[in-house]
């Protein structure tokens, strides 16, 4: 099993969760987030003033899927997300030892 950890353009989450429920990802948990990397924030103008803006504002997808399913998982974020520019994100993948469904006990695959 693995988790998957993207992160993305806000106006790309509709989109991308779109494009992965096609696949068959039944699941994910979706966090509002700041961030910066290359672009190291970027300046915006308010009433006349000039403000510097150190993080930029992200949408975090996490995602737990069977190990068989990540390459298909990753590559339909990394093109959906996609626009070229600065700022597009990143995807993490990492394994995932044990997985519990609380209001069943099913574990593991099952709880998937």
């Amino acid at each position: 099993m693995k988790l998957i950890i993207a992160t993305l353009k806000p106006f790309k989450l509709d989109e991308v969760r779109e494009a992965l429920t096609a696949i068959g990802v039944r699941g994910m948990m979706v966090t509002e987030v700041k961030g910066f990397g290359s672009q190291s924030g970027h300046t915006e103008i308010y009433r006349g003033a000039e403000y510097t803006v150190n993080f930029v504002p992200k949408v975090k997808l996490e995602i737990a899927v069977n190990a068989d399913m990540a390459d298909q998982v990753i590559e339909t974020i990394s093109t959906t997300a996609r626009t070229g520019k600065i700022g597009d994100g990143k995807i993490f993948v990492l394994d995932l030892e044990q997985v519990m469904r609380v209001r069943t006990g099913e574990t593991n695959q099952d709880a998937l």
